[in-house]
């Protein structure tokens, strides 16, 4: 059977505690199961943020998407996750990657591992707060092997972060699936597979904003982010459709779209519920 769909928006900008508690009951108003906050230098702080979410809602998931998980150790990490799910009543999904931006680490001082050391350190850290936390939910993100390997022994949400445009030349989002399916054996089943959303029409253009794209993957061509899998085109109609193809194609069932997109995606909600 097909898994129920659920929905998250991620939130970059709201700084005042009004702003904050207004996009979380906006979130819950509009149909949203999960709200994010990301994890990067300049934006909001996840663990306030997301506290202040809570306290303003009842139904409401919070997450985030994604930690750094370089910028914590595994034990102070935990107490702060243990923290906040006990203070939105059991409502937080800790969301974790290895860390992708060099100058993050450098403004907070952090040395930049390779990409091993960043996979091995996450490694740790989700089998410390897996071994302490087990009943909050982890959701991994990333592309590599190895991170995958991770998420399909340890998490029960994955992230497809692959930014390869679909073509000719194959189908990228179905590969890294099937290699998740091979490396969890008899766990896939209980998997929930996501795809974040980084471009999509917020006008009835049908025509989707690739800024946000744009920054993660800088070396495609507008026709190639037209095809990856986190943008989105067309009507209210057509992109319920893409995101149905997803779920009957792929079985990802868990999609989180960006803050400015939060008000035109409802109407894809409630075409799909």
């Amino acid at each position: 059977m097909a898994r129920d769909f659920r929905f998250g928006f991620g939130l970059h900008a709201a700084r005042r505690l009004s702003a904050v508690q207004d996009w979380a009951r906006k979130a819950e108003d509009l149909g949203y199961d999960v709200l994010h906050v990301p994890d990067h230098l300049g934006a909001p702080a996840p663990f306030p943020t997301l506290t202040a979410a809570a306290a303003a809602t009842e139904r409401l998931h919070l997450g985030t998407f994604v930690l750094n998980a370089g910028f914590y150790k595994a034990a102070l990490l935990a107490r702060d996750v243990a923290e906040l799910r006990d203070l939105s009543a059991g409502r937080f999904e800790l969301g974790l990657g290895a860390g992708y931006v060099r100058e993050e680490f450098e403004a907070a001082e952090i040395p930049f591992p390779t990409a091993r050391e960043r996979v091995d350190h996450l490694r740790h850290v989700v089998e410390y707060v897996g071994e302490h936390l087990p009943d909050v939910p982890m959701l991994l993100a990333g592309n590599g092997d190895r991170l995958l390997t991770i998420a399909a022994e340890r998490a029960a949400i994955i992230g497809l972060t692959g930014g390869d445009p679909a073509g000719a030349d194959g189908d990228p989002l179905a590969e890294r699936i099937a290699f998740i399916r091979n490396t969890a054996g008899q766990r896939f089943d209980e998997l929930e597979l996501n795809i974040a959303i980084t471009a999509m029409p917020i006008d009835d253009s049908g025509v989707p904003d690739l800024s946000i794209t744009r920054r993660f993957l800088p070396e495609l061509s507008d026709e190639q982010l037209l095809r990856t899998p986190g943008v989105l085109s067309g009507s209210t109609d057509e992109i319920a459709e893409t995101v149905r193809g997803y779920r009957d194609t792929y079985g990802v069932s868990y999609i989180i779209v960006q803050q400015p997109h939060a008000e035109a995606f409802a109407k894809v909600i409630a075409e799909l519920r």
